[in-house]
């Protein structure tokens, strides 16, 4: 059977439907038909009449169609059909072929037999014919790793010998007219296709994500507490399937798989930055970060005290207020008040640079942004102190120490200076041995001097 060369003949075989009684049947090959306008259709059945009339005869078949006004009329003569039908039967097999379908031509197609002696009968229920444009999908499965497969699909069935026409960004490949063809996975190409002589009804192009976005909801200043929606979206065919990620390059931890990743209630932990992916069966494509920055108050601060040791008078002592807050936190200081009142400093840290016994006390700061303000526990500062006659003997202790080495090389100078002087006087010269036992007596001698024995009261000072 030849085609024509821009058309394709549609045939559909089913269960068998056979209507009839006393010996008279139709049975048709299919009750329901789809063809693509401009195409070829062929309705097929076969036929029984009475056998029990000697030398019956069929005297005319034909295929006729219930359009009103046109009741039980011969296609062959119908002037729509005329020069488009044909009418084939042989061995009690009719098959009615429709060229160049319209739109008008979806009806109900019935065939009628009339016989010799009078008898007739027609086939009910009919054939069923739907004429439409092609609707052609392109359906995409993901045959390889690395590769996908395109197939060429319309909701009526269209024959496996028919051409397709296949297109790449909007331009005519020549290779090949299969329903069906290979891409590569993760390609940027948009492909669509058609029927052969239908090229003005192409299928949807079909084409990896586009690079997605992300939305935030509401787009104003996040609070902790409030609610946020996080939203992707991107361009694609077949539709993408979102996965939602956080500070993460590895994609490792999935947080979410829907276009929308919805929090009920911010907390200051989910500050970050967050991104999507969308996927479909030709790809995979990543948005840019969005960062999340909750605002809140102040948390509950925290009070250090450096040295953390016991705290002296005269010392240094630094107090440091911190606490976690966005935006950052201002600080006030306080001292054995609770009504705020009397304010010791507003930076993070309190220093004593010589701390006073009097300073002793209860400490307190607070943190405070634009959201809230919040309080420290009390620290207690204990200065410990120092009497002027401990202070004095602690100077004195210490002058000694320093001094006591000078005072024993001078006495042994003064030693030497004497065995010197004698050795000049043409006297034997001794050898004199320097008793260290001596030299800490005279230190005694030195020490034992009363004030009054002294130069003057300015050396008493100096001594003191």
């Amino acid at each position: 059977m030849s085609l024509p060369a821009r058309g394709f003949v549609v045939f559909l075989l089913s269960t068998q439907v056979v209507q009839g009684q006393d010996d008279w049947g139709v049975t048709f090959s299919s009750t329901e038909i789809c063809a693509v306008k401009g195409s070829t259709v062929e309705i097929r059945c076969s036929f029984t009449y009475p056998s029990k009339v000697l030398f019956t005869t069929v005297e005319k078949t034909f295929w006729f169609t219930k359009k009103k006004g046109r009741e039980r009329v011969d296609l062959k003569t119908d002037s729509e059909y005329r020069g488009r039908v044909e009418d084939l039967c042989q061995n009690n097999i009719c098959t009615l072929r429709i060229r160049n379908l319209r739109e008008s031509d979806s009806a109900e197609y019935k065939f009628r037999i009339i016989i010799q002696e009078g008898g007739s009968y027609t086939g009910s229920p009919g054939v069923t014919l739907s004429v439409t444009d092609p609707d052609l999908q392109l359906k995409v499965s993901r045959a390889y790793s690395d590769q996908a497969e395109l197939k060429c699909q319309t909701s009526c069935h269209v024959p496996d010998n028919n051409s397709y026409i296949w297109y790449k960004n909007g331009e005519e490949l020549r290779t090949g007219i299969s329903y069906s063809r290979l891409v590569n996975f993760g390609s940027a190409d948009i492909y669509s296709c058609a029927l052969n002589g239908h090229e003005n009804h192409r299928s949807p192009s079909v084409y990896a994500p586009k690079p997605p976005s992300v939305s935030v909801s509401p787009s104003a200043e996040i609070e902790e507490g409030s609610s946020v929606t996080l939203t992707c979206s991107s361009d694609a065919n077949p539709a993408a399937s979102y996965t939602w990620y956080k500070d993460e390059t590895s994609y490792s931890s999935i947080l979410n798989e829907e276009h929308q990743f919805v929090f009920s209630s911010m907390q200051a932990s989910d500050s970050g930055q967050y991104f999507c992916t969308a996927e479909n069966e030709l790809g995979r494509r990543t948005s840019e970060n969005v960062f999340i920055d909750v605002k809140y108050a102040p948390k509950p601060p925290s009070v250090s005290v450096s040295p953390s040791a016991e705290i002296e008078e005269g010392s240094s002592v630094t107090l440091t207020c911190s606490s976690d807050a966005n935006p950052a936190a201002t600080y006030t200081w306080y001292k054995d008040e609770t009504s705020y009142s009397s304010i010791l400093n507003e930076e993070p840290q309190l220093v004593f640079s010589s701390i006073n016994s009097s300073d002793s006390g209860e400490y307190f700061c607070t943190a405070e942004n634009e959201l809230g303000r919040s309080t420290s526990e009390n620290v207690f500062i204990d200065v410990k102190y120092k009497s002027p006659m401990i202070m004095n003997i602690t100077r004195l202790v210490l002058v000694v120490l320093v001094l006591s080495p000078l005072l024993l090389v001078c006495l042994w100078m003064r030693k030497k200076k004497a065995v010197s002087s004698t050795t000049e006087a043409n006297e034997p010269i001794e050898t004199v041995e320097l008793d260290p036992f001596s030299v800490y007596e005279d230190i005694s001698d030195l020490n034992m001097v009363s004030p009054e024995q002294t130069e003057g009261p300015e050396e008493q000072e100096d001594l003191v």
